[in-house]
Parts: C-alpha cells; structure tokens; sequence
C-alpha cells in the first residue's frame, strides 16, 4: 500500500537548481534583517523586528522572507495557520488523517496508511513548516511536482503571508487557544531549550503582554486571522483549542467537510472518524515510539519529538500564573478584541 507523500525537501536540492543564487538569496536577506531592530527574546539569541511590526529570529525571518518569494500556491493545498503552542501538532495530525485516510484499503481501519504514517512519524514531518523546515538551509525547493493537495503549515503572521496564498483561494485552517493557556506551554517549551532553565514564568510573561513573542503579538496574531475568517469563511476556518478538546469528533467532521474530504455515512458507520480521533489524541500520539525517541529538524537543528507533547490540557495556567498575571492577560484579550466579534471560549464568564 504506497504511503501518503512527505512534503519535506531532499537535503540536497534537486538538479538544475541554481545552488548559488540561492545561496545569494539568503545571504542578501540575512544581511538586511541583521540591519533590523533587535529586542532580547528571553534565550540565547535576540528577536528582530519585521518591518510588518512583529518579532522573530533571525534565521527564521529569512525564511519567510525567502517563502514570500518563492511559495507559490496552489488551490488545492491547505495551509494550517497557528500562533505557536496552541495546538499545532494536534491539527497536523489531524488534518493529514482525515486527508489521506483510506480506511484501511478493505483491510480494516486499524490498517489505514496515513494512520500508520501517524505511528512512524511526527506530525512536523508529514505536515512541514513552510519558515522552519522547508526554506532553510539556504534552500529554495521545487514543490511543483509534489501532488496535491499539498498540506503545509506556518506560524507567519498573516500580514507577512506569500501573497499567493489568498490569491490562490486555497484552503486556510487557524488554531487560537486561551492566551493563558499559551502562554504557559511556550513558556515550558522555550524553558527546556535554555541551559539553565528558570524558575518562575514572570520574564515570559512581561514579554508576551508586550506582545514579544517568536512571531509577535499573540492578539495581532489571532484577530488578523479571524477577520480573515470573517471575510472569507469559505476559504478560512477558524478553530479553538478549546472548541477541538470539548468535542473533538464534531471538530474533526467540521473540519474534514471543510476541507472537501467530509466523511461518508459508510465510513461514520465504520467508525473511520471515531479511529482518527482515537490515533489522533494525546495519549496515542505521545505514546508512540517515534514521539518517546525520536527527532525533527526544525531551523536547521534536530529537536526531540517528546518537547511538543507535554501535557495537552485546557485550564492548566492556574498552576503557573498569579491571579494578577491572569486577569492582565484577560484585560488585554477583553480589549484587543473588543467589537471583532471574536469571544473565545475561556472569555464567555469574564
């Protein structure tokens, strides 16, 4: 049975690649984004300042300038779009179930293709990241001949998306989650690359209520892609993290249908959705060998699997964040999105 195709570019790029000129290419930019304002990121290496008005790494800036310029998409990818640490690993693998399934191929559900691809890989490999896995490395591939759809994801902020991708009229899909909530998985994520991690989450949180974070403001982030949704649903869809976790199934059909892949009453009556959900969670994706041991490179360098399955909860902050850290973060949420219409879940009892 053929395995679903990985979207991940061949270390070397393919022939009759201009190797130089892309080397050229990143070389111009890293040049230009070292003139950037710079602000300390809380790690190692500081954040530069898009001239779109948000902050990144270096390397990571580059790439999506690089991406801007040479992503061309097509109307049948589907771009999974998130502020980082609010549930992208789930909706990967989620979307790259539903999209190749095969129910098995008559051999039953537990023999599905893209659900064993699920078993021997992390969903950062079969879902790429445009900025931090496909143009790094001073790498511009051709995705031409990959067949579609193409399924691809970004943490880009939506006013620094290639252009192509809402020309295109491809299909959008965007994850939110309580700010709280994120708040405190980043920080967690960013601690475990520190050589000395930090006790408490207070440098983190000023950061990220100054709206400095690895791809800016987490309100900007969100309500930019929610207007978009707003604007253009068919083409858009907006989740939450907490929506997905309350009813995961309803969310999997939602998102399957919008995606043009809805499941049959055949396959309900199978149960093909319920196995998705299943191999999907938490508990089955953490527990794979492959998440328990393995590797994915991500900006050039290889990064544990465990590091992106730490506990996968809603409502965990309380745990980490100060009465008064948690009503600042829901006053700045309260008044960012004031008269968008957004609400997200956690805010229904402010």
């Amino acid at each position: 049975m053929a395995s679903p195709p990985s979207l991940l570019p061949a270390s070397e790029p393919s022939a009759g690649e201009d190797e130089e000129s892309h080397r050229e290419v990143y070389e111009q930019l890293r040049q230009l984004v070292s003139t950037y304002p710079t602000v300390p990121s809380g790690l190692d290496t500081p954040y530069h300042r898009h001239p779109d008005g948000w902050y990144t790494f270096l390397p990571a800036m580059v790439s999506v300038m690089v991406a801007q310029r040479h992503f061309t998409a097509r109307d049948t990818d589907i771009i999974i779009t998130t502020f980082p640490k609010c549930g992208t690993t789930w909706l990967k693998a989620l979307l790259f179930a539903t999209v190749h399934r095969d129910g098995g191929g008559g051999g039953g559900v537990e023999d599905d293709a893209a659900l064993a691809q699920l078993r021997a890989r992390n969903p950062h490999e079969l879902v790429p990241f445009l900025e931090i896995q496909v143009y790094v490395r001073d790498r511009v591939p051709d995705l031409s001949s990959l067949p579609a759809p193409r399924l691809l994801a970004t943490h880009i902020p939506r006013p620094s998306l290639p252009a192509s991708i809402a020309a295109s009229g491809c299909k959008v899909v965007y994850i939110c989650r309580d700010p709280k909530d994120c708040l405190v998985s980043l920080w967690h994520f960013h601690d475990a690359q520190r050589p000395e991690p930090r006790g408490d989450v207070g440098e983190e949180f000023r950061l990220f209520c100054d709206g400095v974070s690895p791809v800016g403001s987490y309100w900007d982030h969100v309500l930019a892609y929610w207007r978009w949704h707003v604007e253009r649903p068919g083409q858009v869809l907006f989740m939450t993290y907490e929506e997905l976790s309350a009813d995961t199934l309803g969310q999997l059909r939602r998102l399957a249908e919008f995606v043009g892949r809805p499941f049959t009453g055949e396959e309900r009556a199978a149960r093909v959705d319920e196995a998705i959900v299943k191999a999907c969670s938490f508990e089955s994706l953490a527990g794979a060998e492959v998440n328990r041991s393995g590797t994915v490179e991500l900006m050039e360098e290889p990064m544990r699997n465990a590091e992106f399955f730490r506990r996968g909860v809603v409502g965990g902050w309380p745990n980490y964040l100060s009465l008064e850290m948690a009503t600042r973060i829901d006053e700045i949420t309260e008044s960012k999105f004031k008269g968008s219409g957004l609400v997200l879940p956690t805010m229904m009892t402010m």
